[in-house]
């Protein structure tokens, strides 16, 4: 299992991932789910991944591929005129993967080689947008209604998102929620674990941004991680205490 995030916001996009992959307990490996493309000044694109990992890799190697020379560019993420574009061809090298795992005599449950994508960015004066696409090759787009999507593991670290995501936060902010709702999904679900890779786009500079990533003994990870653990016991104590129904006053 995975977890990866994308949000938009006013100043721009802020996507994280972790880097945790596993097929049982005794066999967890490290491998980078977020990728980056970009032609400076025109565009940039970033992609993460869930699921199946020789799925997710056989779609990054044809994107890469299709991304060396000119000549390989088209159809490809670097020569289509538009966002839609790059997450409706980004769908369909998905959907064609899938589709030729299962061709390929590997009849098992459609579901072993399933994935989930994200991909996020800008192209020229179109505006920056982001689009969660489905092993199907559909997808939809983030909005002012739905301003970031999850992918993997994304039921322990969504509450935190509802609850305090602002448009107009700052990055270092954002940064900050996403990392309290990824120590959140760590805390809950082995299969998540740190590294986690960090890209944050400024809109408007159609280049890749500020790429990092934070350890699991990174010192502010670290006071990220106690202090919101800290802070919730606080708050629990601080809310009113519960008493019970007096004797002949309860409905049931």
């Amino acid at each position: 299992m995975t977890y990866c995030v994308g949000m938009t916001l006013d100043r721009g996009t802020v996507f994280m991932s972790d880097t945790r992959t596993n097929s049982g307990v005794d066999n967890i490996s490290t491998f980078r789910k977020m990728f980056t493309w970009e032609v400076p000044g025109e565009r940039a694109i970033t992609l993460m991944t869930a699921g199946n990992l020789a799925t997710t890799q056989a779609v990054v190697s044809i994107l890469d591929e299709r991304a060396k020379t000119q000549a390989d560019r088209a159809p490809g993420i670097l020569t289509a005129p538009t966002m839609f574009q790059v997450a409706s061809l980004i769908g369909q090298t998905l959907r064609e993967v899938i589709l030729g795992n299962r061709s390929g005599g590997m009849t098992a449950d459609t579901g072993l080689f399933a994935a989930t994508l994200m991909v996020g960015g800008q192209i020229g004066q179109g505006k920056q947008r982001l689009f969660l696409i489905y092993p199907e090759g559909n997808f939809i787009e983030a909005g002012d209604d739905t301003p970031f999507f999850q992918i993997g593991e994304t039921k322990y670290g969504r509450p935190i998102l509802l609850r305090a995501y602002d448009p107009a936060m700052s990055f270092e902010d954002a940064v900050k929620l996403l990392l309290v709702s990824f120590d959140s999904t760590i805390k809950a679900n082995l299969s998540v674990a740190p590294p986690l890779d960090v890209h944050v786009y400024d809109k408007d500079s159609l280049h890749r941004g500020r790429m990092f990533r934070i350890d699991g003994d990174d010192p502010y990870y670290q006071t990220i991680s106690n202090g919101w653990g800290v802070a919730l016991r606080e708050a629990f104590t601080r809310l009113p205490a519960f008493g019970f129904p007096e004797k002949g006053r309860s409905g049931g």
